[in-house]
């Protein structure tokens, strides 16, 4: 099973004006995560982009167990769990230092044509490594 672990450190702009992680950028959090998880296995957007080949969130499921707060490093840890012709679906999860779980999500990534704007088949050689580094 494909997993990336990606190092985050809070800033002040992450957080509310009580110095806690404002629940949307958790998110951004898991974007980042899911896009470095990517970059792993050489997929990269911006080629996929030349090629009118988008990954596009469908759906997410977020659980906010405990606050994050202004200055600590979180570790969001990705996993492709599962993937069909044209959608995968990503489990997350983000630890603070102490591998307190705080957060995690499932997030189902839809490809798309860009030119159609319908959903088409994940090229080939991204399931072809996906699946040899499982």
């Amino acid at each position: 099973m494909l997993i990336s672990t990606l190092p985050v450190r809070v800033y002040y702009e992450d957080t509310d004006a009580g110095g806690v992680v404002y629940y949307a950028n958790y998110m951004k959090f898991f974007e980042r995560g899911r896009t470095e998880c990517l970059r792993e296995i050489n997929v990269e957007q911006d080629e996929l982009l030349e090629k009118d080949i988008a990954f596009m969130v469908k759906k997410v499921e977020m659980d906010c167990l405990k606050s994050a707060r202004f200055n600590q490093l979180l570790s969001v840890e990705t996993t492709v769990e599962s993937y069909r012709k044209a959608s995968l679906v990503f489990k997350q999860q983000i630890f603070n230092e102490s591998r307190e779980l705080l957060c995690q999500a499932s997030t189902l990534i839809a490809c798309v044509n860009l030119q159609k704007m319908k959903p088409t088949a994940i090229p080939t050689e991204i399931i072809e490594v996906m699946t040899s580094a499982r």
